[in-house]
């Protein structure tokens, strides 16, 4: 590739992105088209970029499918593919019959064993970890299921494609807890604010989910947030690990310390420093962490 057709390559690529972010798919799609047209057929680049179409074209024909299908519904199908599209942030995954379904067998067990209050609680804050990994698989054009629950072992998306490195499923990954987060410090926020103990409760619970799927192993959020960081790195979150523990005495902080220190003698570490990643990862840690110490003495009190 010549010096100006790789200027012209790295030109479409910022603009296929762009419009990714931005929704447009379709000229996200003719962006990269133009761009795989510049590349050797037998290289990564090429396969990479080939699989990013492909993406796009699998969204844009279940989009088209939805839009047949609430077309034939007349004034009422406008309407709900209007407040559909509106909401879809949220309301994207409970399209899907198999995870609506799947849900409702999630909160039914839940809510025979602790009470619909908090079985309410609890599904919709898995709910919304799970949209974290649909809607930044979204961003970078990698189709996947919605997401489907299970109950006594939590919820899951399924990818249909591979991200195009390790730095996209590292933010894949974590986008799960960071959205997991929200959803506790809502809950925290909720408990201040009414005093029921129930909300307490509901805060505990997902922060200590969200940071168990922090540990730095197998397809855990963390095992995919520390492919992505270097063996230095890596030892500067099991230093944030044990620096929590230390002031939060929570026992899930060693384990994901003791992670961490395994993953330093792994040889799956990348070259280059990923700054965002650590800064997320030790950001969820502490935020996390203490969120968990916040309602500990509280949701102890009550049972």
């Amino acid at each position: 590739m010549t010096l100006t057709q790789q200027q012209e390559f790295d030109a479409l690529v910022q603009h296929a992105k762009l419009a990714g972010q931005a929704r447009d798919w379709q000229g996200a799609r003719q962006a990269w088209v133009k761009a795989l047209e510049l590349l050797p057929p037998d290289s990564e680049e090429y396969r990479v970029t080939k699989t990013r179409i492909e993406n796009i074209d699998l969204q844009l024909s279940e989009k088209n499918v939805w839009k047949k299908r609430l077309a034939k519904l007349g004034p009422i199908g406008t309407g709900l593919l209007v407040a559909l599209s509106k909401g879809k942030l949220l309301l994207l995954g409970l399209t899907k019959i198999t995870t609506l379904v799947s849900m409702l067998a999630f909160f039914a067990v839940y809510w025979s064993l602790f009470g619909w209050r908090f079985a309410l609680g609890f599904v919709v804050s898995i709910y919304i970890h799970e949209m974290g990994h649909v809607m930044a698989l979204r961003k970078y054009n990698i189709a996947a299921s919605a997401p489907m629950f299970i109950p006594f072992l939590g919820a899951f998306v399924r990818m249909r494609q591979y991200p195009g490195n390790v730095g996209e499923d590292a933010r894949v990954g974590l986008a799960g807890p960071i959205w997991g987060l929200g959803s506790a410090v809502a809950a925290w926020l909720a408990a201040i604010t009414t005093g029921l103990p129930v909300w307490y409760a509901i805060a505990h619970t997902a922060a200590w989910l969200n940071l168990f799927n922090l540990l730095p192993i197998w397809q855990l959020d963390g095992g995919r947030g520390f492919r992505a960081l270097t063996r230095k790195q890596r030892g500067m979150a099991a230093g944030v690990a044990i620096a929590m523990w230390a002031v939060t005495h929570q026992t899930i902080l060693l384990l994901i310390a003791l992670g961490a220190g395994y993953r330093l003698f792994s040889r799956d570490y990348p070259a280059d420093d990923d700054n965002i990643i650590l800064m997320q990862y030790a950001g969820l840690i502490v935020l996390l962490s203490l969120l968990m110490a916040m309602t500990d003495h509280i949701v102890s009190s009550s049972l």
